[in-house]
């Protein structure tokens, strides 16, 4: 009806249906041909490289267990490639070992394994993997499973800065119109759409803020789980119109799919045009093609996806090797080879068991922490434990109490004697999935291959099948001699433990990570931690965390140098770390690239006005150049911070002024000078104070390098509250019995400033823990939510408080933590507490007229602050003589920081201090 009056319109789209001639395809998987000489076939190829590389690692690697002999590597290798052979995946093993060998022949370091995938003897010939399985007892129908045809997955782990060279080669390789990213679909989360929805109804931005802040950062919140829990976000959803329109449209729009993006690691390689098989996604103005299809649906067409995953602790171990190896090349010594590093290192051990592990792969978190302090590590298979007991269900199942109280000498026992050799490396504890692959095999008979589908089977909890299984089971054992009880109770043990498994393949080759991280930072601290710091620069809050650890660990870290600095953290001849330009916030990476590139072609900067001359201003421009100087890179200029800001936009406008000329061919007329007359008439001025110096610092590195904001009040903070925090935190704690609920045993008073807060939602409201630092130690607070909803506006990052509370042993990570009772700030507290102002006041170098300006200023210094319950009290001194004069009540004061601050500038003041 729409197009009666043109049916011509009608007829041609039955044209152009007619044309549109398409064939879907399911369940048949598509490789692209992999280059093969021609005599052979895929399958005779691989079996001839698998071969070749059964050799060379027969060659290189020595089992440490004398029962495995190179006739069972032939064996399981023939096994294994029948089976490849077989399912047709032989193209499949040739294409992703092609990959991973480039990638270690052209210096991209590559994981050990990930997955099930360390499993496959055929897998560590070709060099995809490099764990051993026969070793470490891991089992190929793991990965892939004779009875039941499922495509091979591979998860290759490279460096994070090489990662995108091995893409680049595939792409080179089989062709860029066959290659592609796999595209993502984001979607509108509550905060987000929240933010969108406002945004379009045009409300400003304050207003919008305020909204989307009070929907919790939390995974799988959504606005009406918001508005369950969050009383005051309903509040204002109920109070206010306007909020509750732009709520009620954001909640029709959740969930919807807001963006594009690229998939981290999934990589389809097609064996001809991949529009033939997809469509494609390129962003506006963008040169990136993902498919359009998500990673279920391009598997589902049949293409195979390949995962190149960018692991951060491969780069750190490639950084901190080369270092390590360049020092030691420098000293005449053979390089460090991580394939041939000793697994019974004493050292290592020793760094595991004293809960050592910051940066530590794996093992860096409060909670394993103290499970490595109890277990105490001592061989390679209790690390390989510990990746694996460390997951919610373990923990809370018993197992991980049960596997430390057998290793340190409780008795062990075995379902069936049968299970011992399966069982004895985890006292008898079923941890891996492979352990029920093999009980099944061992007293029932299952194929391995029939034993993974029992495995799978009861990860699923289906009555049907489990009830199934439980027959075949119980019939295989009891043939073979086992008690129809026994064998039932063995497969409820099974069952049981079977959703807690952990897949021992990816647990092997993870805790090799983490036993060669534990080496190297036992071995070489210095270039371990200069290399973690390097891997993590754009995230300040783990830079601040790692040099803490540094500084535990007796490393000093040396301020950012404009002539020592690198873009990376380095390591200087004396073993101490220098602080990488790169993590200097709001200075790119190009423009220190530029920088360096500068100082290692000409030479040292020479001054302030040397380096803007030099510079590029349109690469290192004065936004720049701020940050390094407040970061303290200039410092070796000898002038104060405050004379280098000051004297910046001169320099700047010298600078440019000298390359106007040089662009227009001029010359100043006095020949060169602006390197030395121009450094002449800096006026040296007052360098700023302790709290704007260090404010910079935060600013542009995060933390506090050269000082602390503690520092100066550190001496009324103890006379606050008693004692820093590394001598309260030495005194005996009482063993209150039940955590924090003795709210109040051991009652103590703690001070300091205020540098992590994280805020949970819990039944009763909202919980913040706090850290507090005061430079001599830290401590954890908890403020539970009675506390939280009083002193909620004191909570302000970098403010220093003072925490009235009971102190105890936190039972999850052994560590004191305090629960607050009491919140104030330095300031509330002087006002509440403070008995007494003391001033000191030197007159001994002034003549009449400058005391009788002095008397004045402190006059009209008091008179706003007069009105508190402080009384003064000033300490006069004058040639040799001294006195104290107590000021009458109409004088007491309020004594705040404004206050103090302006005292302690005023000529002749020694100092101005509150008394408690």
């Amino acid at each position: 009806e729409l197009f009666a009056d043109a049916p011509s319109a009608i007829v041609n789209t039955l044209e152009i249906a007619k044309r549109c001639n398409v064939t879907l395809e399911f369940g048949r998987n598509v490789l692209p041909e992999f280059p093969i000489p021609e005599e052979l076939t895929p399958d005779e190829y691989l079996r001839q490289q698998a071969l070749v590389g059964l050799q060379q690692r027969l060659q290189r690697t020595a089992t440490d267990q004398d029962s495995i002999t190179p006739e069972h590597y032939q064996q399981r290798l023939d096994t294994e490639l029948d089976v490849i052979e077989r399912m047709g995946y032989s193209g499949y093993f040739l294409i992703v070992a092609d990959f991973t060998q480039w990638a270690r022949q052209n210096d991209v370091p590559v994981g050990p394994g990930r997955g099930s995938g360390a499993g496959s003897l055929v897998a560590y010939v070709l060099g995809i993997t490099d764990i051993d399985p026969l070793q470490y007892d891991l089992l190929f129908e793991r990965f892939l499973n004779p009875e039941r045809v499922s495509m091979p997955d591979f998860d290759i782990d490279f460096c994070m800065a090489g990662r995108d060279r091995v893409i680049d080669y595939v792409a080179k390789r089989y062709g860029r119109e066959k290659v592609s990213q796999i595209i993502t679909y984001g979607s509108m989360a509550a905060k987000a759409v929240v933010r969108d929805v406002g945004r379009v109804l045009g409300h400003p931005y304050g207003f919008v803020d305020r909204i989307a802040k009070m929907v919790p950062f939390e995974i799988g919140m959504t606005l009406q789980k918001a508005l369950d829990h969050e009383k005051d976000f309903k509040s204002l959803y109920e109070d206010e119109e306007e909020v509750r329109v732009l709520i009620d449209m954001a909640m029709q729009l959740e969930g919807l799919a807001r963006n594009a993006g690229k998939h981290a690691g999934g990589v389809v390689i097609a064996p001809s045009r991949l529009t033939d098989f997809t469509p494609l996604y390129c962003e506006a103005g963008g040169v990136n093609v993902v498919t359009q299809l998500d990673k279920d649906d391009v598997e589902a067409i049949g293409l195979v996806k390949f995962d190149f995953l960018g692991l951060r602790t491969l780069t750190i171990i490639d950084n901190a090797l080369k270092t390590i190896n360049t020092r030691r090349a420098q000293e005449n010594k053979e390089p460090v080879v991580l394939a041939e590093l000793p697994m019974d290192d004493e050292l290592a051990y020793q760094l595991l068991q004293n809960q050592q592990t910051t940066a530590v792969f794996q093992l860096e978190s409060a909670g394993i922490k103290e499970i490595l302090g109890r277990l105490k590590p001592d061989k390679f298979d209790d690390v390989v434990a510990m990746v694996a007991l460390y997951r919610p269900g373990p923990l809370q199942s018993g197992m991980v109490d049960d596997f430390i109280d057998r290793k340190h000498g409780a008795q062990v026992e075995y379902p069936h004697p049968e299970l011992e050799p399966i069982l004895q490396q985890t006292y008898g504890v079923i941890l891996y999935q492979e352990q029920v692959m093999q009980i099944a095999q061992v007293l029932a008979g299952y194929t391995l291959g029939g034993a993974d589908l029992l495995r799978r089977a009861m990860g699923k909890k289906k009555p049907e099948e489990m009830a199934k299984q439980r027959a075949v089971f119980v019939k295989g054992a009891t043939e073979r001699g086992v008690e129809s009880n026994k064998a039932n109770y063995i497969f409820d043990l099974m069952e049981k433990f079977a959703g807690y498994g952990f897949n021992k393949s990816h647990s092997v080759a993870y805790a090799l990570l983490a036993y060669q991280t534990a080496w190297l930072k036992s071995h070489y601290p210095a270039e371990f931690m200069a290399a973690v710091l390097s891997a993590d620069m754009d995230n300040t809050d783990k830079v601040v965390n790692l040099i803490d650890e540094c500084r535990s660990m007796g490393l000093q870290v040396i301020a950012p140098d404009i002539n020592n600095s690198s873009y990376q953290f380095t390591v200087t001849q004396e073993q101490n770390i220098m602080y990488g330009l790169g993590a200097i916030k709001g200075v790119g990476e190009a423009a220190i690239e530029h920088l360096v590139l500068e100082r290692e072609s000409q030479g040292e900067f020479k001054s302030l006005n040397d380096l803007c001359m030099r510079l590029d201003l349109q690469k290192f421009n004065r936004r720049c150049l701020e940050a390094i100087l407040r970061a303290g890179a200039l410092d070796q200029f000898n002038h104060t911070r405050a004379t280098l800001m000051h004297y910046l936009p001169r320099a700047l406008r010298l600078a440019e002024q000298h390359q106007r000329n040089d662009d227009t061919g001029q010359n100043d007329m006095f020949g060169g000078g602006h390197t030395i007359a121009r450094e002449g008439g800096i006026e040296e001025k007052e360098e700023w104070d302790v709290d704007t110096r260090l404010a910079g610092e935060r600013e542009t590195l995060g933390l506090y390098l050269t000082g602390h904001p503690v520092d100066q009040y550190r001496d009324e903070l103890v006379s606050i509250v008693g004692k820093n925090l590394r001598d309260r935190l030495l005194q005996p704690i009482k063993d209150t019995g039940n955590n924090f609920r003795n709210r109040d045993a051991n009652l103590i008073k703690v001070a300091g400033l205020l540098m992590h807060m994280r805020l949970r939602n819990s039944p009763s409201g909202r919980i913040a823990f706090l850290t507090l630092d005061d430079n001599t130690a830290r401590i954890d607070v908890a403020v539970f939510a009675d506390a939280y909803s009083a002193y909620k506006n004191l909570l302000v990052k970098d403010r220093i408080l003072i925490i009235e509370g009971a102190i105890s042993i936190d039972e999850y990570n052994g560590k004191p933590r305090v629960r607050a009772k009491k919140i104030v700030g330095l300031d509330e507290e002087r006002i509440e507490n403070g008995r007494l102002l003391f001033v000191s006041i030197d007159g001994s170098e002034q003549n009449e007229k400058q005391k009788a300006n002095l008397a004045n200023e402190l006059i009209n210094t008091y008179k706003p602050y007069l009105g508190g319950k402080c009384k003064v009290q000033i300490r006069y001194r004058t040639q040799g003589e001294e006195g104290e004069l107590k000021v009458g009540e109409q004088w007491s004061v309020i004594p705040d920081k404004e206050l103090l601050r302006r005292l302690g500038k005023l000529k002749g003041v020694l100092e101005a201090r509150v008394v408690y």
